[in-house]
């Protein structure tokens, strides 16, 4: 069985912590080897909502790009993504890295562009894998953060998953919430 490794981002705006957790417990059922990044509470881009919880998460799986995407769906509808009532946005997974695919696969652009444009995907991963190279630009991600000028806020926030602290109280320290 061959495995793939796989950076996904998560984020929600409506009941973050109970949403974010589920994504997350949904997700330890099929694949392997998750580590998370801090979590950041950033002000939305794009929409009119409340703050959203955001963090990185990179895990290996043996699924095909496409079924991954549709298991993502299926936990985001779980979690009321598609509800017609909803209010906000419950949980939102998308596949940022698959492996080191560049391109169209599967109605998914990959690398995903959010990547190089949301201060709330590029941070974490850069704290995730400083050293790993977009597979896009062949640039750190450590170097990436570095050198962004992407004007949006966002600050690291205590966040607990199965008793394990995500954020560390350094992080949250050195860059309280503005």
């Amino acid at each position: 069985m061959s495995l793939t490794t796989v950076y996904l981002g998560l984020g929600s705006n409506v009941e973050r912590e109970r949403h974010l957790v589920a994504g997350l417990e949904a997700l330890d059922g099929f694949l392997l080897e998750i580590h998370c990044s801090p979590v950041f509470e950033s002000e939305p881009v794009g929409i009119r909502s409340g703050p959203f919880y955001n963090f990185v998460v990179v895990a290996k799986t043996s699924l095909p790009l496409a079924e991954l995407s549709l298991r993502l769906k299926h936990i985001e509808a779980d979690n009321g993504r598609y509800a017609p009532e909803r209010k906000g946005l419950p949980l939102d997974i998308d596949v940022l890295l698959y492996g080191d695919l560049v391109g169209e696969f599967d109605g998914l652009v990959l690398p995903r562009a959010e990547v190089l444009k949301n201060a709330f995907v590029l941070w974490p991963l850069a704290l995730l894998a400083p050293q790993l190279e977009h597979p896009g630009v062949q640039r750190t991600f450590a170097d990436l953060w570095g050198e962004a000028h992407i004007a949006q806020r966002l600050w690291p926030v205590p966040f607990q998953w199965r008793g394990l602290e995500l954020t560390p109280a350094a992080l949250i320290e050195a860059h309280p919430a503005a």
